[in-house]
Order: C-alpha cells, then sequence, then structure tokens
C-alpha cells in the first residue's frame, strides 16, 4: 500500500487546508453552523407549539362534543 495510511492523507490534508484556506474560513464555517442549528432548533421548537396547540384545541372541541352529547341526552329524556 505505502508507507501512509488513508488516516495520514486525511490528517495532512486538514493541516494544508487550515493553512492555506483562507484567513476566517473555518470562524465562518463554524459560524454557520451555529445559525443553522439555531434555527434548527427554533423551528422545532415552533413545531411542537403548534403541536401543543392543535391538540389543545382538538381535546376543547372534544369536550364541546360531549357537553353537546350530554345537553341532547338531558332534552331527551325530559
Amino acid at each position: 500500500m505505502g508507507a501512509f495510511s488513508i488516516w495520514h492523507w486525511l490528517i495532512v490534508l486538514v493541516v494544508v487546508l487550515v493553512l492555506f484556506g483562507g484567513k476566517g474560513k473555518i470562524s465562518s464555517l463554524m459560524g454557520d453552523f451555529g445559525k443553522g442549528l439555531k434555527s434548527f432548533k427554533k423551528n422545532v421548537k415552533d413545531e411542537n407549539l403548534s403541536e401543543d396547540s392543535t391538540k389543545a384545541i382538538e381535546t376543547e372541541s372534544m369536550r364541546d362534543g360531549e357537553a353537546d352529547a350530554s345537553a341532547k341526552d338531558s332534552t331527551a329524556k325530559s
């Protein structure tokens, strides 16, 4: 195969990219990663809130349906 394995070449590649990739590239990549992660968390939180509000509306409509059914039962018994 040779004197170096794939891991050696990957490490050399990373070092070359860091040294010659330009100033601020890593920090901008990490900044973009952080923004993406923050956006993902916000959307997950919004999704959970919308699911909770949908469940609350369904529960409320079920309670209204039970109240209507009990009202119909009481008028039918009268």
